[in-house]
C-alpha cells in the first residue's frame, strides 16, 4: 500500500500511443505534437511558464540555500545543456542517487527539460541492488552524493551504458574515488543554459517501486496525464481552478502569489520515492509552491516542527502513523517544556504508504486542529481511495471514500456488491500506467482490461461497505493463512497499535506445524506502560475475531521500516526467530 494522491483522469490529453510501443522496449519519440495552446501539459513546460510569470518567488530550499523559480530554471537548463553535450537526448535514462536536496529537484528538472527520463534509486541501495537498477533502467547518466560514491565506485565498470556521471559533494569520505565523475557545481558553472523546446505529452514518466516481492520495477506513465492528474487534484484544494491550458497557468499562479497564498510544502519523506515526490514537489510546485527540503536523512519529528514554524509551511506530507506518531511526541514534549511549535499556517497534511489510525488522527488534530488530514491509498502503478478528516468529524481507519476510477473485483471478475462482506482486488481506473518497462508479462498480469476499461490492479484487497467505501484489508503478498483462514496483517497491526502502551508494530506469518502458519506481533512499546505477550493477545481478540489474533507476539526496541516508513515485514520476520 502506498500513494498515490490524484492520478484521476488526463488521457484525454494524450495522443494515441499503443501500448506495445512501451512495454518492453524504448520509446518512440521522434516525432512532435500540436496542441491548442502551443504548449504542452508537461512538467518542464508548466515549470518554465510559472518561471516567466514569477521569477523573483522562491521554488526550493534546502537548509541555507534558498532559490528562486528563476535560478531553479537557469541551474536545470544548465545541467541540461551538460547532459546534451554528453550525448543523452529524448528518452535517455537519468539515474538519481541522491539523498533529499535542492541537487534531486533540479537534475530531475534538467530531464525532464531535455524530454529524458529521471529515474529514481534508492540511497539504500548497495552495490548488486545499485547495478541492477541502472543496468535494468537502461541509465545513460548517474547524480549521486560523494557519501555514496564507493558504491558507485565498485558498480560503474559494470555499466558500459553510462555516459555521465556527475558527484553532489555532500562532505562524503568517497568523495572524488570514482574515475571520470564530474563535479555536480561545476558542470553548472561551466555550461550555458539550454535553448527551451517543445515536448511531447506522451514523453515518459518511470517511476521504480520495490514492491512487496521480486526486484525493482519501471512503473511507466505519459507525462502528460501524470501531470494533468496532478494538476486537476492540487489546484481545487488550493480554491483554484484547473487549468485545461498550459498557458492558463501564469496569470492563476501570479494571483496566488500577490494574494500571499502561496503554498509552502514540506515533504518528510524522501523523494526517491512516490509520496515524498508525487504530494511533497510535484502537486505543490505545479501549482508554483516552494518546496522546503529537510536535511536530516531520516525522521527527526524536532526538525519537521521547526522547518514548518519557520517557512510558515501550509502542507505536510508524512507517512502515516510512523511519521505523525514521532511528530506528535515532539508537539507535546515541546508544550510540555514551555517551547510550543507554532504550526498554525499548516493547512493541509497528506499522508500514504502506511496505515494512518483514526487514534493517531485524532491526536494530531488535537495539536493541529485548523488541518485538514488527507489520507490516500492506492501505489506506484494508481491512485483508489481517500479519506479526508477534520476536527468534530467521525475519524476511520482503513475505510476510503472510492475514487470515480476505482472497483474492486472479485478472482472471477465480479464487481465486489457493496455490504455482501466478500472480498476483492481493488482496481485502479482513469489514468492507467503503460505498464512496466522491460517487463511485458508483469505488464499484462498487473493492467488488465475489464467491460473494455483499463484497470491497475496493485495486489491490495478489500470489501466494501453498504455506503459504498472501500475497507481496506491490505496487500495479498502478505496475507497469511493460518488453520485455512485467511488474515491480513494490516487489519491486525491496526487493532495490535490500540493496545495502550504499544508504539508500532508489523504482523507477519512463521511456519507452523499446526496451523500452517502463525500469526505473530512484532511490537515496539513506548517504554511507558509494561506490556507482555498476554495482554497484547487479549486486547486484539476484543476487537478481532480469535483467529485473527496474535500466537505469538516479540517485542522489539523498533520496528523495522525504510526511510519513507513502509514496512520491512523481511527484517520483521527476522526478528522473530
Amino acid at each position: 500500500m502506498g500513494f498515490e494522491f490524484g492520478i484521476l483522469n488526463g488521457l484525454e490529453h494524450l495522443p494515441s500511443l499503443p501500448d506495445a510501443d512501451r512495454v518492453g522496449s524504448t520509446v518512440t519519440v521522434d516525432t512532435y505534437a500540436v496542441y491548442a495552446d502551443g504548449m504542452e501539459m508537461h512538467f518542464a513546460t508548466i515549470w518554465e511558464t510559472i518561471t516567466d510569470a514569477v521569477p523573483d518567488t522562491p521554488a526550493i530550499k534546502h537548509g541555507d540555500t534558498t532559490l528562486s523559480w528563476a535560478q531553479f530554471d537557469d541551474r536545470a537548463s544548465r545541467l541540461a545543456s551538460g547532459l546534451a553535450e554528453s550525448g543523452l537526448g529524448p528518452d535517455s535514462k537519468i539515474g538519481l542517487y541522491l539523498y533529499n536536496g535542492n541537487e534531486y529537484l533540479e537534475a530531475q528538472y534538467a530531464g525532464f527539460k531535455m524530454r529524458s527520463v529521471p529515474i529514481n534509486v534508492n540511497y539504500r541501495y548497495l552495490d548488486d541492488e545499485l547495478w541492477y537498477l541502472l543496468d535494468n533502467s537502461d541509465a545513460e547518466a548517474l547524480f549521486y552524493h560523494s557519501s555514496l560514491a564507493d558504491r558507485v565506485a565498485r558498480v560503474v565498470d559494470r555499466l558500459p551504458g553510462v555516459k555521465l556521471l556527475v558527484e553532489v559533494d555532500d562532505g562524503g569520505p568517497a568523495a572524488g574515488s570514482v574515475p571520470g565523475a564530474v563535479d555536480y557545481e561545476s558542470l553548472i558553472t561551466e555550461c550555458d543554459p539550454a535553448e527551451r523546446i517543445a515536448r511531447r505529452e506522451d514523453d515518459l514518466y518511470m517511476l521504480y517501486t520495490g514492491g512487496t516481492t521480486g526486484m525493482p520495477k519501471g512503473v511507466m506513465y505519459a507525462i502528460g496525464g501524470l501531470a494533468t492528474s496532478f494538476i486537476n487534484s492540487g489546484y481545487p484544494v488550493l480554491g483554484m481552478q484547473a487549468p485545461t491550458e498550459v498557458a492558463q497557468i501564469g496569470p492563476l499562479v501570479k494571483d496566488l502569489i500577490e494574494r500571499g497564498e502561496q503554498p509552502v510544502s514540506v515533504p518528510c519523506a524522501p523523494l526517491m520515492h512516490g509520496t515524498g515526490m508525487w504530494l511533497g514537489v510535484f502537486v505543490p510546485q505545479l501549482a508554483g509552491g516552494k518546496v522546503v527540503t529537510l536535511q536530516s536523512r531520516s525522521l527527526d519529528a524536532d526538525e519537521v516542527l521547526r522547518v514548518t514554524q519557520d517557512e510558515r509551511a501550509s502542507n505536510l506530507v508524512i507517512v502515516g502513523d510512523s511519521f505523525a506518531k514521532p511528530i506528535i511526541r515532539a508537539l507535546e514534549a515541546a508544550a510540555d517544556g514551555g517551547r510550543a511549535y507554532d504550526t498554525s499556517a499548516l493547512k493541509i497534511i497528506i499522508s500514504s504508504g502506511v496505515m494512518w489510525t483514526a487514534e493517531v488522527k485524532s491526536q494530531m488534530l488535537d495539536l493541529i486542529p485548523q488541518a485538514m488530514l488527507l489520507d490516500a491509498i492506492g501505489s506506484t502503478e494508481g491512485t483508489m481511495g481517500m479519506q479526508i478528516s477534520m476536527k468534530g468529524l467521525p475519524i476511520e481507519t482503513a475505510k476510503f471514500a472510492q475514487m470515480p476510477e476505482t472497483k474492486v473485483f472479485t478472482d472471477d471478475d465480479r464487481l465486489v456488491e457493496p455490504g455482501s462482506d466478500e472480498v476483492g482486488m481493488i482496481a485502479a481506473g482513469g489514468n492507467v500506467p503503460l505498464g512496466y518497462f522491460k517487463d511485458a508479462e508483469k505488464s499484462a498480469r498487473t493492467f488488465r482490461v475489464i467491460d473494455g476499461q483499463r484497470y491497475s490492479f496493485p495486489g491490495d484487497y478489500a470489501k466494501v461497505a453498504a455506503d459504498g467505501q472501500i475497507i481496506l484489508l491490505g496487500r495479498g503478498s502478505n496475507v497469511i493463512n493460518t488453520g485455512g483462514e485467511k488474515v491480513y496483517p494490516e487489519e491486525v497491526e491496526e487493532a495490535v497499535k490500540r493496545v495502550e502502551g504499544v508504539l508500532d508494530c508489523l504482523v507477519v506469518g512463521i511456519d507452523d506445524d499446526k496451523f500452517g502458519q502463525a500469526v505473530t506481533a512484532v511490537v515496539s512499546t513506548n517504554g511507558d506502560t509494561q506490556l507482555d505477550e498476554a495482554t497484547v493477545i487479549a486486547g486484539v481478540k476484543t476487537q478481532l475475531a480469535g483467529f485473527k489474533a496474535p500466537r505469538r507476539v516479540v517485542f522489539v526496541p523498533e520496528i523495522p521500516r525504510a526511510p519513507n516508513g513502509k514496512a520491512d515485514y523481511k527484517a520483521a520476520a527476522a526478528a522473530v526467530s
